[in-house]
């Protein structure tokens, strides 16, 4: 048998950025698009709708970039993701680091097409997803400084919807409210639900690395602290929609994704890798449901 032909660059980059696999990126935008929607108070516009959809892909490219770098040594040991680009060698990381780059760079650029107090947001997102990829190493649920940076973007649809002409405090305060910041928190939770879920799958190599993870500091009570999660955020995330005047049709989407917690549950209760994983990856058919009945209800209010 003839030795398989060497990728192409471009198959390898994206391969990088985990271009097949939208999930990832779709976790963040369902809650970004629903606060722009909320913030809105409806349609936002076609230039916001495409800086956030745009620059939410883009961001999340750039992450897997500078995650895959930083976890290179990490990943070497673990069969599923012993083959990422840059850790098998494939990928340089200078070549990493580079396209995570000027992705981030592009999505910069989307950034500056709206105001002041926006820019000055997106280099505390950008912070955030700079420190994830380490917090690992330190902290007992990673997951956590994850949830900050999945979450960025609802305050800046916010600032963006909202205005905010200047980089100050003042603007910033008088463009992103306080239930901008709750959203931020109650979504922190969904995130720390679906990817405790996702280490779940790799307890067994994280033990053998000495990696931190939420799925791990949970122990025994990984299953319940994952439903836990998932209550919180349903139950804060429809508190706060009501207090922005959502009504029936936003609570029948949170009955939906409600109903899909409780199919996660018979998914990971026995602690199967395949179980876990496939949790995680249907994931972001909860959040576009909560996204759908925001949507609706403010069309038809």
């Amino acid at each position: 048998m003839s030795p398989a032909a060497p990728r192409s660059r471009l198959s390898l980059y994206l391969d990088l950025i985990r271009w097949d696999r939208p999930a990832g990126w779709l976790l963040l935008l369902w809650p970004t698009l629903a606060s722009l929607w909320i913030a809105a108070d409806g349609w936002p516009g076609w230039h916001l709708l495409a800086v956030f959809t745009l620059g939410t892909i883009l961001m999340r490219s750039a992450g897997c970039c500078v995650n895959d770098v930083a976890d290179r040594d990490f990943d070497k040991h673990v069969k599923r993701t012993a083959n990422r680009p840059v850790t098998s060698g494939a990928v340089s990381v200078k070549e990493a680091l580079l396209l995570g780059a000027g992705l981030a760079l592009l999505a910069f650029g989307l950034v500056l097409t709206t105001n002041a107090t926006t820019i000055m947001l997106s280099f505390a997102a950008l912070a955030v997803a700079l420190v994830y990829p380490y917090a690992k190493r330190v902290v007992a649920m990673p997951q956590a400084v994850l949830g900050v940076a999945f979450s960025f973007g609802i305050p800046m649809a916010f600032s963006a919807s909202l205005g905010g002409t200047s980089f100050s405090l003042e603007a910033l305060n008088a463009a992103v409210p306080l239930s901008a910041w709750a959203l931020l928190v109650a979504n922190l939770f969904w995130v720390l639900a679906y990817d405790t879920e996702y280490a779940m799958v790799d307890r067994d190599d994280d033990i053998r690395i000495g990696i931190k993870t939420s799925a791990l500091t949970l122990g025994r009570f990984d299953v319940i602290g994952v439903m836990a999660f998932y209550l919180i955020y349903l139950a804060a995330w429809t508190w706060l929609g009501l207090r922005f005047g959502l009504g029936k049709y936003f609570i029948a989407g949170v009955v939906v994704a409600a109903a899909q917690v409780a199919w996660h549950y018979s998914l990971i209760r026995e602690r199967s890798r395949e179980g876990c994983f496939k949790a995680f990856r249907q994931n972001h058919w909860l959040g576009f449901a909560v996204f759908v009945g925001t949507v609706v209800d403010l069309a038809l209010r």
